[in-house]
């Protein structure tokens, strides 16, 4: 892609999430939800293949199918109240603004188009849609956290890590795997936003952390596919033994970051009284810990067939950008910086 249109697409997507992030006004949230898809479309399809054209149409639709539903409610709740402020929304407008946020992030049931959508589009293009993408819709939910449905976000959450763990179990396409990863994370967040909002944004970020820690491993690897991961290890060790620690990480095992979530998430719903709803995610999160565990197992205690010349390829300098030191140190040893996280928070 040309550097000058990148770089066009790239700011577009910065000024849309920042009008969205700095609005009070629900047609300007609006202007900078449609900048924002306007925007990654076409990074969707720098490679001009067709199953990226397919990514890229299916992405559209639900993406202006969400956006109009976002417009319709928002001018009935105008049309009802008599001001287009975000945190003035009555009980039926609440509600299909909050379906209509909850398709833009992929929850389910809405999530059908997530999986497809990350499997035709480029490693790097998966990881400003698994991100950059989420952060508008999730500032707009965490602006109308008071006003939504307890029961529909319990109900959405539920179904959404239930998802996110089912079907990842049978996927071999580590495009997919992330994309019903993210379905999971987001269910945790939203099953505790109307309990804790600042709880929800501390998981966000974090999440945002782990998945970039993520994608940069694969990128820099070039894996896309389950049965090339016990490649990584003959080309980069150091990398691979990053990439399986990331893995649990974003499984939330003890004592790396993604355990603060769980932990944090689990303690607050027992002190709101919900035990039994506390109990039943973290049975549900056992089906993303099997499939985690699958490609941590894939990508350190499993040799590929390797041929006599390919053993070594060690030896020979992989091209690691700097940019996944940090990212991975923070996706792995943020645990013990969690009291002074939830003192900020």
């Amino acid at each position: 892609m040309n550097p000058l249109a990148l770089s066009i697409f790239i700011t577009s997507l910065a000024i849309g999430t920042t009008i969205t992030i700095s609005s009070h006004h629900w047609l300007l949230a609006w202007i900078g939800l449609e900048i924002n898809t306007l925007a990654l479309i076409p990074m969707l399809t720098k490679n001009p293949h067709p199953r990226a054209i397919e990514a890229a149409t299916k992405y559209f639709l639900t993406q202006a199918t969400a956006s109009a539903l976002v417009l319709f409610s928002a001018l009935i709740n105008a049309y009802q109240t008599g001001e287009w402020t975000i945190t003035s929304l009555l009980s039926p407008s609440s509600i299909s603004l909050s379906i209509a946020l909850m398709m833009k992030l992929g929850l389910a049931p809405l999530h059908f188009w997530m999986p497809e959508v990350m499997q035709g589009i480029p490693l790097l293009s998966g990881l400003i849609l698994s991100t950059w993408q989420k952060i508008a819709p999730m500032t707009l939910m965490l602006q109308i956290s008071q006003l939504i449905n307890l029961e529909l976000m319990i109900t959405i959450g539920l179904i959404s890590i239930l998802i996110g763990g089912w079907g990842g179990i049978n996927q071999t396409q580590l495009r997919k795997i992330m994309a019903f990863s993210s379905i999971g994370h987001l269910g945790w967040m939203i099953i505790i936003l109307k309990f804790d909002p600042q709880l929800t944004m501390l998981n966000f970020i974090l999440y945002l952390i782990m998945t970039t820690a993520m994608f940069s491993s694969l990128i820099t690897s070039n894996v896309t596919k389950m049965q090339d991961l016990p490649t990584v290890f003959t080309k980069t060790p150091v990398l691979a033994s990053l990439t399986m620690l990331t893995l649990l990480s974003l499984t939330g095992l003890p004592p790396l970051t993604g355990f603060i979530p769980k932990l944090l998430i689990t303690t607050e719903l027992v002190k709101q009284n919900a035990t039994f709803l506390a109990t039943l995610i973290m049975f549900l999160s056992l089906l993303a810990l099997f499939f985690y565990v699958r490609l941590t197992y894939i990508i350190t205690l499993t040799l590929p067939p390797n041929t006599s010349n390919s053993t070594a390829l060690w030896h020979l300098k992989t091209k690691i950008n700097s940019f996944i030191s940090p990212v991975t140190s923070m996706a792995l040893l943020i645990f013990p910086l969690s009291p002074s996280l939830l003192i900020l928070m």
